[in-house]
This record gives structure tokens, C-alpha cells and sequence, in this order.
């Protein structure tokens, strides 16, 4: 390294991750610096591509290159490498990081918020796959616009795709009308053939939507991988977020970290108008992540067009991702990818 790429990079550990309080040069999140006709040139690698402060990252570091007597210029190539979660062994090896998406109680729309936040991160150039745990009531099939069977190769399930997605549903398995009549230990017996018999390849992100409650394929999940974290979606209303207080309770128990709480139809978008009525209850959400010391990670109003695109099988954010709920959804998923590297990266220094 020359005398200048080496007072670069000096200069570059000023810059600091706001989350892990490290300078980006010691999380070796900048590499391959070099200068030339000065021009100084390197990688600002961020732990996931959704990363919300991206752009403030990238002015700091241009900012600090700058500061280098004989720099004219910076050249930086932003990419992203999800640090890899808790070890998967030999079940899931390919997959950095397992998310359980729950509700403490059904028609909170936990699985219109995990098809939109899995959908958002594939746009952000994530690898990520869906694998939908409500067995008795599979929704992510019409959610996502596809109702296929996967097939299989070498005696393993391949996951169907759509929006970019890999997904994994009973609903592909049964007729649309056929009921799931089946006893606790059958649930249980599929959702482990749903993880250690299904290809799924290399992922940055697999999320479960899980059913509402706190029962067997809860448990089931959380003691066959190692899951990274758990999302709570929860309505402001008071008899909603009780039901998610015990959700969360469940996951602490079993020792599963809270990635924070999503308020969900957090208040009514008239889509004539454009006026918002908290028909639920205001800032219910909120308050309960901070009486449960978790990250709140945002509000998604409830308008029209997301049970609209739901129903139709493009998700909001892929239909239109310049909308107010497709805004909301794409800052929960960046928070989300945020909270699961800084976890990865901590139990990696600890």
C-alpha cells in the first residue's frame, strides 16, 4: 500500500457505524484502497443492501478520502455482504439468516406485512426465500401471484419463485379447497420437512410466516434452527397487543431475540381524499416496544391498495413502490436487515 492509500484509510476510520459505534476500516467494511493521479479508489462494502443509512455512509467516507492532501477525487464501489448469522450445521448452511415473522392473534395482517418486507428486500438485491408456517390457513400462495407445485431433485422440495422470492407454502401442496385437518404432531412433522427437506440454496434472508399464537410450530421452529430473530406485527388496539406481549414472552423464553415490533394498520388512508383516521387506536405499538425494552420498527398505514395488490398476487411495494404503505413497508425491512447483521456482528466479536 503507498504512503497516500495509506493515509486514506487512516482517514477513513474516522468514519463510524452508527449501530456498532466502530470505525467501517476495523469492521473491514472498506477494502482494497488505492490512490492514483489522485484519484482515490476503493470498496465500502455494508453488511446488507438494504441498509438505511447507505448514503449518509457513503458521503462520510467521501468526505474523509477528501480530507487527504494530494486527493482530488473518490471513486467508491458500494456492494453488500450479509454477515452470516448463528451457525446452521449441516440443516440450513446456505442461509445467513432465519426470521420468524408472528402475531399474538390472526387479522393483524402479520402475512401481508412478511410477503411486502420479503419482497423489499429482494428488490434491494437480497437472496431471500418464504416459507409459510400457517399450515391450516396458507395465504402466501395468492399474496404472491403463484400456485404451482415445486418439484424435486435428489429427494429434496425446490422452492417455486415469484417477485424474486423462493417460497415454500402447503398451499402448493393441497387443492385451494381442501382443508388441512391434521393433529399437532402432523403440523409439526411438516414444518421440519418444510426446513431440512427443501432446497433452498443461498440466502441472505429466510422469513417464516408464522401462524398467529404461541403453539407447536412456534416451539417447533425455534428448537430445530437457530433463527436470528423474531418480527412482532401487532395493530395499535389494546386486545392486540396483548395477544402480541405474550407472542413476545414466548420468543424470550425460548431465547429467540426481539428484532422490535411493526404496527400494522396503523391508521385508515382514505384513498378519495388522502385523510388518515387511527381507527385502531393511536401510537399502541410504540408504547408496547418501549414497555418490552424493543426496537419499535415502524408504522404501515392501512389503505386500500395493499389488500388490493395482496389479492391480486403483487405484493404493494412491487406494484407500486413510490405508495405511502409501500414507503412504510421498505423502512421496516431495512430495520429489519439492520437489526439481524448488528446481532451477527456482535456474537461474532463476543
Amino acid at each position: 500500500m503507498s504512503d497516500l492509500a495509506a493515509q486514506v484509510t487512516d482517514a477513513l476510520r474516522s468514519v463510524q457505524d452508527p449501530d456498532l459505534h466502530k470505525d467501517l476500516v476495523t469492521l473491514n467494511m472498506i477494502r482494497g484502497v488505492e490512490v492514483r493521479d489522485a484519484v482515490a479508489r476503493f470498496a465500502l462494502v455494508l453488511t446488507t443492501g438494504a441498509c438505511p443509512v447507505k448514503q449518509q455512509l457513503e458521503d462520510q467516507c467521501r468526505a474523509a478520502a477528501l480530507s487527504v492532501p494530494g486527493v482530488t477525487r473518490a471513486e467508491i464501489t458500494v456492494s453488500a455482504e450479509v454477515p452470516k448469522g448463528a451457525s446452521m450445521s449441516d440443516i440450513l448452511p446456505g442461509v445467513r439468516h432465519i426470521i420468524g415473522i408472528g402475531s399474538g392473534k390472526g387479522g393483524v395482517g402479520k402475512s401481508t406485512v412478511t410477503v411486502n418486507l420479503a419482497c423489499s428486500l429482494a428488490t434491494r438485491g437480497a437472496r431471500v426465500g418464504l416459507l409459510d408456517a400457517d399450515i391450516y390457513g396458507p395465504s402466501i400462495p395468492t399474496m404472491m401471484g403463484i400456485n404451482q407445485q415445486p418439484f424435486v431433485v435428489n429427494k429434496r422440495l425446490v422452492p417455486v419463485e415469484s417477485h424474486g422470492v423462493k417460497l415454500i407454502s402447503m398451499g402448493f401442496l393441497l387443492d385451494e379447497r381442501q382443508p388441512v385437518v391434521w393433529r399437532g404432531p402432523m403440523i409439526v412433522g411438516a414444518l421440519k420437512q418444510f426446513i431440512t427437506d427443501v432446497d433452498w440454496g443461498e440466502l441472505d434472508y429466510l422469513l417464516v410466516d408464522l401462524p398467529p399464537g404461541t403453539g407447536d410450530i412456534q416451539l417447533t421452529l425455534a428448537q430445530t434452527v437457530p433463527l436470528a430473530g423474531a418480527v412482532i406485527v401487532s395493530t395499535p388496539q389494546a386486545v392486540a397487543l396483548l395477544d402480541a406481549r405474550r407472542s413476545a414472552a414466548m420468543f424470550t423464553k425460548v431465547n429467540v431475540p426481539i428484532f422490535g415490533i411493526v404496527e400494522n394498520m396503523s391508521e385508515y388512508i382514505c384513498p378519495s381524499c388522502g385523510h388518515a383516521d387511527a381507527i385502531f387506536g393511536s401510537g399502541g405499538g410504540e408504547r408496547e416496544a418501549t414497555a418490552l425494552a424493543v426496537p419499535f420498527l415502524g408504522r404501515i398505514p392501512l389503505e386500500p391498495a395493499v389488500r388490493a395488490a395482496g389479492d391480486d398476487g403483487t405484493p404493494i411495494v412491487i406494484r407500486a413502490p413510490k405508495s405511502r404503505s409501500a414507503h412504510a413497508f421498505t423502512e421496516v425491512a431495512e430495520r429489519v436487515a439492520q437489526r439481524a447483521s448488528i446481532l451477527a456482528l456482535q456474537k461474532t466479536k463476543t
